[in-house]
């Protein structure tokens, strides 16, 4: 039955298939025959009319031609003259039939200018300008109408030389001995469209090779007569009327880029034309008569309705077949087959939930301890190795937990369960932390230098160790740049998942640093509509193609190929749909900018494909999981984002992306201000400074000023020392600090030292800064203060807080003590794990709060019975016998009977906040936790500024 099935379908499909393209071909030939002799219809239209038109102009020049001869027999010839104005006048009205296209002849005598005080006695009239009909200007020689047809009378007395059009069409009448037609202009009374044809009247007869001279002595006047084009070509329409009403546009196209209309419309129906050429006689100026339907051609009804009724009648006999075969036997299969599918679906989204989650928290839980453990072991006396084997053992098991975690994200995205938060972030303090997170590894991969008296102990007593050691730093130690720019256009604070939008770049920008090993990896931060306009800048310009300098001087791929075919940069309208003048919602796009391998073409197709990898030779020599770019472009997509890419092997890559965010109200950025007031960067203290920064590179200069001015500081901008210098003690304005690229200083040492005594004679000499791309610089010159880059505002202002004797506004140097934060706090902490309860307990300390620990939800339950002591509490929520949830719930039942009780003045103590600690981050989500009571949670493993990140919010007024 099922082959039958099958078979049956197939015969079916090809039967319509077949009826289709029967109809189709049927209706095509029949459209194509019908639309051939339309064309051929309006050819012969064409050519028809243009020919008429163009014989009538060639009767009418001919007998023009004619009258020059008349003209030159009985006026110049005979003495006296037996042609006058009046005689000239009888004359063209009674010919004017022989004429069928003039709406006007008139002639003008030559006159020079040595016989015109003697030609105006004798005409009784004075020689006029034809534009502002003022006595003509001295000249050397005139051509002043003296016959005119009545129809043009007006021209009588007016000189032809006068105007600029009419000159060069005398004067080229004139050297050539043949007809000369104008360019068409709007006649003088009826204000249409016309056009001058010109015969110059010789004394004598002149051979064909006459000079030009010759030709002037021998021109006695010029004959034109003048054509009103538009009546014209009407009249011969009007004779030429049929059925099929044709549109006739007649064209001047003398300057093929610029024709001039001199007949009619471009307004039409049809898209077909047909283009005639005329030939008017003047072999300079060229003539076309283009020629359409007004009406489109009717739809072909007859062979749209044979070739749909056919493929109807078809397609309904093979459907009948088709259904009264299949339809029930294809209906029970179908059930069949999606439930079963449905079933398998249901049970392996249900196992692969609980493996992840089974799975997810055995490995973080333990990994909470050791992690926890290293970071207590960092505080404690180490020597150099020692400290080195503790990184190396965190950075590992970070690592894994980052694994772990982009698992879990691609797993939450398959199962469609991966949702954004909403909540006020610093963007700018984001990116620090990212750079933060970044430096070592751009610089050394979190290999330090090894101090000199070490180095001399272990080649005394472990000369192969430190061989390794050195080998090691050789290998790892990274010559890329490293720096990020967030335009001033970008708001301070946003709304929107400050932790996914990490996590993108993060992703990125570890790609960049993994495959980057000299150049630069740079970030930058824009809005859409910046970017949109500076697009539209460049094209006005003719600049898109322009390429610009990078940070380190290295190419780079052209980022513009990265977001090719975005969304947000065709919207409707000058800024597109997402303009933030609008609306409060702000489209940031991010590019991640490298100078390192590239990605071959070969593997660029897939490098969004979860757990691809570019190669197995890179997977090997980088590592990785392949899923960093998928869950990248998952997330960019829940930010109503877009994200691409540009790629040149051994050039570098630049990644782009856009995101929606909101834009912050006043009262939400307090409430930021006091919840994050210890990472805010200081500024105040720096107001009113001036700095300036040397560094030839603009792209790096930018970045660098980007970072100062946050800080309240005035800064300039010079390439050199030379100018440098010129400004500190030639300008008007005292200079603070200096900040030099270490390029720039190392470049020259005998400018450097002129650059240290010049300052310094200056009545308060700037403190000297040199920006350094890794530690271990030393300069022999001076005493500068060094900066390591990546710059970040708040190593940057704690920098310039020492080396120029600032205090912060509570006092103290970002880099003291955070004992006191938490000081006189009492927490407590509920976890059946005694090594978590260490590493908790250890972590709060380390903020100073008094921290109590006991290992179950029953012992949570005798703790926080009203009344008590405590500020806070850190509950895990897998523990036996009660766990995390139903712990809560009692406790919050325990609150509103106290209340019910008559403790109500003291409640507000008593309702102390609950924090989950949770290694299954998929079961444990912020609902739930809602839901039982709780006031947020975090996840396993965590660091001690985690913690002290989540108590902290509820310890603010």
């Amino acid at each position: 039955m099922k082959l039958k099935s099958g078979w049956v379908r197939r015969a079916f499909y090809s039967w319509i298939l077949v009826c289709t393209l029967g109809g189709l071909y049927g209706f095509w030939r029949m459209s194509i025959h019908a639309c051939e002799q339309r064309k051929e219809s309006l050819i012969s239209m064409c050519d028809e009319r243009a020919r008429m038109l163009q014989d009538q102009f060639n009767v009418s020049m001919n007998h023009i031609q004619a009258m020059s001869i008349l003209i030159k027999t009985f006026h110049h010839n005979m003495n006296p003259s037996a042609i006058d104005q009046s005689t000239f006048a009888r004359y063209t009205e009674r010919t004017s039939f022989e004429r069928p296209l003039t709406s006007g002849v008139a002639y003008a005598v030559r006159v020079l200018h040595s016989q015109r005080e003697q030609f105006e006695k004798q005409q009784g009239w004075t020689i006029k300008k034809m534009d502002t009909l003022q006595p003509s200007l001295v000249q050397e020689e005139y051509a002043p109408v003296i016959f005119a047809q009545d129809t043009i009378a007006h021209v009588i007395s007016l000189d032809v030389l006068s105007g600029k059009a009419n000159r060069e069409n005398v004067l080229r009448a004139r050297e050539s001995g043949k007809g000369v037609l104008t360019a068409p202009f709007r006649l003088l009374k009826t204000n249409r469209l016309g056009v001058i044809l010109t015969f110059a009247v010789y004394k004598r007869n002149l051979p064909s090779n006459a000079t030009l001279d010759q030709r002037i002595q021998a021109t006695d006047g010029y004959l034109g007569g003048v054509f009103d084009v538009e009546s014209l070509v009407e009249k011969l329409l009007q004779q030429l009327a049929s059925e099929k009403a044709v549109v006739v546009n007649v064209y001047d196209t003398t300057n093929n880029t610029h024709p001039i209309v001199m007949y009619g419309s471009n307004v039409s129906g049809d898209s077909f034309s047909h283009v005639s050429t005329l030939n008017f006689g003047d072999p300079l100026r060229k003539h076309e008569m283009h020629c359409r339907f007004k009406q489109k051609l009717p739809w072909p009804w007859l062979a749209f309705n044979t070739s749909v009724g056919g493929f109807i009648i078809c397609v309904l006999l093979g459907y009948i077949f088709y259904a009264t075969c299949n339809r029930v036997v294809k209906a029970e299969e179908d059930r069949d087959k999606m439930t079963e599918l449905k079933k398998r679906a249901e049970a392996a989204d249900i196992a692969k939930s609980q493996f992840l989650a089974t799975v997810s928290h055995e490995i973080r839980t333990p990994m909470n301890g050791v992690l926890g453990m290293l970071h207590m072991l960092m505080d404690t006396d180490l020597d150099v190795t020692q400290q080195e084997y503790v990184r190396t053992a965190q950075g590992s098991g970070k690592a894994l937990v980052s694994l772990i975690n982009e698992v879990l994200d691609q797993a939450k995205i398959e199962a469609g369960k991966l949702e954004l938060e909403a909540s006020l972030f610093d963007l700018r303090a984001v990116l620090d932390d990212i750079l933060s997170l970044f430096s070592e590894k751009s610089q050394g991969k979190g290999i330090e230098v090894i101090p000199i008296y070490y180095m001399l102990r272990f080649i005394m007593v472990e000369f192969f160790q430190c061989l390794v050691i050195l080998i090691y730093i050789y290998m790892y130690i990274k010559l890329a740049q490293l720096a990020a720019y967030v335009s001033d256009e970008v708001p301070e604070l946003l709304i929107g998942d400050a932790g996914r939008f990490r996590q993108i770049i993060t992703n990125l920008m570890g790609n960049s640093i993994k495959f980057t090993e000299k150049g630069h990896i740079y970030v930058t931060v824009h809005l859409v509509e910046e970017v949109v306009h500076s697009i539209q800048i460049d094209k006005e310009l003719g600049m898109e193609n322009v390429n610009t300098l990078s940070l380190s001087g290295s190419p780079v791929a052209d980022s513009r190929r990265s977001w090719e075919g975005f969304k947000a940069f065709s919207q409707v309208g000058p800024l597109g749909s997402f303009s933030s003048s609008v609306t409060d919602v702000i489209n940031l796009i991010v590019s991640v900018e490298d100078t390192g391998e590239g990605i071959p073409l070969e593997a660029q197709s897939r490098i969004f494909t979860p757990f691809m990898q570019v190669g197995p030779s890179v997977s090997q020599r980088h590592g990785g999981t392949g899923i960093g770019l998928s869950i990248s472009k998952c997330l960019v997509g829940l930010m109503n984002g877009e994200i691409g890419f540009v790629s040149i092997p051994k050039i570098g890559s630049t990644f782009t992306f856009t995101a929606l965010f909101t834009n912050s109200t006043d009262c939400k950025i307090q409430q930021l201000n006091n919840n994050n007031s210890h990472s805010n960067p200081p500024s105040s203290e720096f107001q009113g400074m001036t700095a300036l920064l040397i560094d030839p590179r603009s792209v790096r200069a930018k970045v660098c000023r980007c970072h100062i001015q946050r800080l309240g500081i005035r800064i300039e901008l010079v390439s050199d020392l030379a100018q440098g210098l010129s400004t500190i003690t030639e300008g008007n304005q005292i200079i603070n600090m200096v900040l030099i690229e270490q390029e720039v200083w190392d470049r020259d040492s005998a400018m450097s030292s002129r650059f240290v005594d010049g300052a310094s004679r200056v009545g308060v000499p700037p403190k000297l800064f040199i920006l350094v791309n890794s530690n271990g610089w030393t300069s022999g010159i001076g005493n500068p203060t060094v900066i390591v880059k990546p710059l970040r505002a708040s190593m940057l202002a704690a920098s310039l807080q020492r080396a120029m004797g600032v205090t912060c506004r509570n006092g103290e140097l970002p880099s003291l003590s955070v004992g006191h934060l938490l000081g006189g706090k009492k927490i407590l902490i509920v976890d059946d794990n005694v090594v978590n309860r260490t590493v908790a307990a250890g972590a709060l300390k380390k903020y100073g709060a008094d921290v109590v620990c006991v290992s179950s939800g029953k012992e949570a339950i005798s703790k926080l019975k009203p009344p008590h002591e405590f500020d806070a509490c850190f509950m895990d929520i897998q523990m036996p016998e009660m766990d995390g949830f139903e712990a809560t719930k009692k406790i919050r039942e325990m609150e509103r009977c106290a209340k019910r009780e008559g403790f109500v003045d003291n409640l507000s103590k008593w309702d102390v906040p609950i924090l989950a600690m949770t290694a299954d981050v998929i079961q444990a989500t912020h609902e739930e936790c809602v839901r039982c009571g709780m006031d947020g949670y975090v996840s396993k493993p965590f660091e001690a500024e985690q913690l002290y990140r989540e108590v902290s919010r509820f310890f603010h007024s």
